[in-house]
């Protein structure tokens, strides 16, 4: 008789079988192992320092689950090799690395092409990830709602519908077709994007229903007059922890990418006693793909329909400068009017000590637009929300201004304050219309 414990177990629900799986590989489970490359190519420099954007890759990599990064390296190339992205010596170099320390999955922090990426695994004998492919991982890894599964779905389709030619040579392959008329069936690539169109078809379908149902949602909160407020600025920059500490609410807020992807709403009451929205959204980053602004576009147009924009920043990051110009082209790209006022938030004033926290609550006291706090301790936080009240509390008027050529510094003052809501030029200089408060008028002609 064969015992029972060691004997053929009772057949179990399917469910049961997958739970069973799922606990099994829990238990056998080993963290992966990654090495981050950051490409720096000669002809493609951009406006980050390569030091640092291998450590936002890095950071990328970590926000993955069971992830260990066992090494990093800026690869600097005078340009892309179409083949295999590096040159033949240090895919040689880095193969022989790769093989000692057991690395299971190499992170390359740029755009890899197909090709690339099929011959790099040939080559090393691992999975490779290009930045487009990271991100969509750490999507596909948080997001909760309906809503925000489906945006990660129909991104990574759309991605893998462009790398079908990594799956190797059974993508050419012929299949179907009775041979009898002549000329080939259809090949296995054929078949296989396809199958990702229709897909794609299903999905869309899906989320139309959803925005359709967003757009419900929006248009009753039209009708109740609270205005909408929305949190936006790059990944990591505190979002998350200054809407629980506005709201009191308790979102997910980590040192982490992207720790927030499904859109959370929150109401609240100012110190004035007026009651507003607040909205919570994705992180930004730069070079994000392209395939992600526009499966999440839904949920963005949160911030188009926003009655102000609160652009938190990470002040104490080394690049707030470049990460709040990569925020700027992302609201424009998505079509923000540049009449919805703006305020910036300069957050983590923690982080930063002795003059230079001095030196930044100094810089803020001067614009109206600008408020140094930290979302952790709650400094400066009062006073922002004291701003957030006169924002919707001051009656605004429209005006049109005619600045000489030679006039830049009050025409940059009227752009940094946020309130040009269109601008032409003449033949006597700028025409600008604006759109202000009488303190903000004031400021103005005292310049």
């Amino acid at each position: 008789m064969t015992d029972p414990e060691e004997g053929e177990e009772e057949p179990r629900s399917e469910g049961d079988r997958e739970g069973q799986a799922a606990s099994d590989g829990a238990t056998r489970s080993q963290p992966m192992r990654a090495f981050v490359l950051h490409p720096d190519i000669r002809t493609e420099r951009s406006r980050r320092l390569p030091d640092l954007r291998l450590a936002e890759a890095v950071s990328l990599a970590a926000a993955l689950p069971d992830m260990e990064i066992v090494g990093q390296e800026v690869v600097r190339l005078p340009r892309a090799q179409p083949g295999l992205l590096f040159g033949t010596g240090k895919v040689e170099e880095l193969k022989a690395r790769f093989k000692g320390l057991d690395v299971g999955l190499v992170l390359v922090d740029g755009p890899v092409s197909p090709v690339q990426q099929r011959n790099l695994e040939k080559e090393w004998g691992v999975k490779l990830l290009d930045r487009t492919g990271l991100i969509l991982e750490i999507f596909a890894d948080r997001a909760r709602t309906r809503e925000g599964v489906l945006q990660v779905e129909l991104a990574a389709l759309s991605y893998q519908r462009t790398r079908l030619v990594r799956a190797w040579t059974h993508l050419e392959r012929q299949r179907g077709g009775l041979g009898f008329v002549g000329g080939p069936g259809e090949t296995q690539i054929e078949a296989d994007r396809r199958a990702i169109d229709e897909q794609v078809i299903r999905i869309r379908r899906q989320l139309d229903k959803v925005v359709k149902t967003r757009e419900l949602h929006r248009a009753s909160r039209r009708k109740v007059p609270f205005p909408i407020v929305a949190l936006v600025g790059y990944t990591n920059a505190g979002k998350s922890t200054l809407f629980n500490r506005m709201t009191g609410a308790d979102v997910l807020a980590k040192d982490m990418l992207f720790a927030t992807l499904d859109p959370t709403m929150r109401g609240v009451t100012l110190p004035s006693g007026r009651k507003v929205i607040l909205s919570d959204t994705v992180g930004f980053i730069s070079d994000l793909p392209t395939q992600l602004v526009a499966a999440f576009r839904a949920t963005l147009e949160e911030v188009l329909e926003a009655d102000l924009i609160l652009h938190v920043r990470d002040i104490a990051h080394p690049e707030t400068a470049e990460q709040a110009a990569d925020v700027a082209e992302i609201l424009q790209s998505l079509g923000v009017k540049g009449a919805t006022p703006q305020v910036e938030v300069w957050n983590k004033l923690d982080l930063v000590e002795g003059a230079t926290h001095e030196q930044l609550l100094a810089q803020a006291a001067k614009s109206e637009t600008i408020f140094a706090l930290s979302a952790l301790t709650g400094e400066g936080l009062p006073e922002l929300l004291e701003a957030v009240s006169a924002t919707f509390d001051e009656e605004k008027t429209e005006r049109q201004l005619t600045l000489g050529f030679a006039d830049g510094r009050r025409r940059a003052w009227l752009h940094a304050e946020g309130v040009v809501t269109g601008e032409a030029e003449t033949e006597e200089g700028h025409r600008i219309d604006v759109r202000w408060t009488a303190r903000q008028e004031k400021r103005f002609r005292d310049l």
